[in-house]
Order: C-alpha cells, then sequence, then structure tokens
C-alpha cells in the first residue's frame, strides 16, 4: 500500500478501482475504518481513494498542534502521487474543513461532499468532539464514546456493528497526542469568503449531531454559491448510522457532475 512522504512526514493511503477518483477525508481521530461503507459502493465503477490523516492510522504521527493548511497540503501530496487530476472530494468533519480548503487553494476538486461539517470552528462544541475520543482504549470506554456518534436506536439495533466499531477504533485511530493536534486543527478553522467557491458541493449534517449544530451546516449552505443541504436522522457518525440513504445521496450527487456524462 503506497505511501508519499512530505516534509519529512509519511502519509499512507490506498486506491481500489477504475475511473474518475472519489477521495475520502477522515474526521478527528477516525482511521480508515469509517469510509468502508461508502468505500464499498464506489470502488469498482470509480477509483476510491482512502487516505490516513497525520496522525493516523499508517501515516506518521509528527508532534503537533497541526492546521488545515498543513493537512490540505498532504491532501495534495497524495493526489499528487497517485497521479489524480480530478477529485470529487468527501469529507466529514476535520476532513469537510480540509476539503473546503484544498477546494479553495488547489484545482483537482470536481465536487465536495461535506458530511457533519461546519465553516468555522467557533462552531464546534470541542468538548462533544472531545467525548467522542476516550484516553482509554478499553471496550467500556470506546463504547460510550460512540453515545455522541450513533442514536440509542443504533446501539439497540446493532450490538454487533458498535463492537466491531471498536475494535477498528482500537486497530487504527489516531493515539490521545494526534487527536490533539487534530483537534487544534478544526478549532481554529475559519473558510474565509465561501461565494469563492463554486464547485458543487453536498452538504449532510445530523440532527442530532452534538458537534457541528444543524444550524452551522444550514449556514455552510447557504454561504456557498453551488451548495445543496441534506438533513440525515442521527448524531455525529449519521452517515455510518444511515450509510445506505447518505451513500445513495453521494452517488447522486457524483453522478451529477460526472465528467464522462
Amino acid at each position: 500500500m503506497p505511501t508519499v512522504t512530505r516534509n519529512g512526514v509519511g502519509l499512507h493511503y490506498n486506491t481500489e478501482g477504475d475511473g474518475e477518483t472519489v477521495a475520502f477525508v477522515s474526521d478527528v481521530g477516525y482511521g480508515a475504518w469509517l469510509w468502508g461503507w461508502q468505500h464499498r459502493a464506489v470502488a469498482g465503477p470509480r477509483e476510491s481513494l482512502v487516505w490516513d490523516l497525520r496522525g493516523t492510522g499508517r501515516s506518521d504521527a509528527p508532534p503537533g498542534p497541526y492546521d488545515v493548511d498543513t493537512l490540505a497540503a498532504d491532501f495534495e501530496a497524495v493526489l499528487r502521487d497517485a497521479g489524480v487530476t480530478r477529485a470529487h472530494v468527501v469529507g466529514a468533519g476535520l476532513g469537510g474543513v480540509v476539503a473546503l480548503r484544498y477546494a479553495r487553494e488547489y484545482d483537482r476538486a470536481r465536487t465536495l461532499t461535506l458530511l457533519c461539517t461546519a465553516a468555522d470552528g467557533e462552531d464546534i462544541d470541542a468538548d462533544a468532539l472531545a467525548a467522542l475520543h476516550p484516553d482509554e482504549r478499553d471496550e467500556e470506554s470506546l463504547r460510550e464514546s460512540l453515545t455522541g456518534a450513533f442514536s440509542s436506536a443504533f446501539f439497540d439495533a446493532r450490538p454487533d456493528l458498535v463492537e466491531q466499531i471498536s475494535e477498528w477504533r482500537r486497530d487504527e485511530d489516531a493515539a490521545a497526542d494526534a487527536v490533539a493536534a487534530q483537534m487544534a486543527a478544526i478549532e481554529s478553522f475559519e473558510a474565509g469568503p465561501l461565494y469563492e467557491l463554486s464547485i458543487p458541493t453536498l452538504v449532510c449534517w445530523g440532527r442530532a449531531d452534538p458537534v457541528v449544530p444543524p444550524a452551522a451546516a444550514k449556514r455552510l449552505v447557504a454561504e456557498l454559491p453551488r451548495g445543496t443541504g441534506e438533513p440525515v436522522e442521527g448524531k455525529h457518525l449519521c452517515f455510518v448510522e444511515h450509510s445506505r440513504a447518505v451513500t445513495e445521496r453521494l452517488l447522486a450527487h457524483i453522478d451529477e457532475h460526472d465528467d464522462r456524462r
């Protein structure tokens, strides 16, 4: 699996499939497991690219704090190394703000899909975000931390998946120092004038997200010239809990702006 080095930091990524690239950018602390549902739907007719942000998974974890400009430059290095000329960029939380900055500074983004994303770090509930990432990695702590990510109905209906996600988190998520470094990046972010971003953008948010208030997501949609919005039942990982519906909406957005059309 490829790794590209930028300024001494190794960045791990993986690609699968052919055709136009759909590139996924993860939220604070979460490993590549976060995109398993959307990745399966994309890979094949298109190329799916998933990468580990610095501090996460198999990528290096230099000392923080990090900033969004650095993460956007990391993303550019990954896409360039992978030979990607144009990409449909999908980001969640921190990955969403990285996507916004990337679209402003670089020219590879064809569309954006922003999940549970705000345009300004001041709109983020830092305590709710921190609660998603316990210092301890035992089963009980990880399960408890997911109460801000999933609804109680999801816990009741899919205890097997909750357990599996906890195992993936132990294996792939960032350590505490890297989580703090990534949190610093999102908390200090300011998108700047959104009217300058003319890229077609789909914004989805959780109706009960404790991290990104729905009002913040709606403001993001309103300020983007080509923004469309879609509320989703659930909390901060509503796109996992309702993966089928969100994936269908994502694919429709990509199809509408596919260069092959």
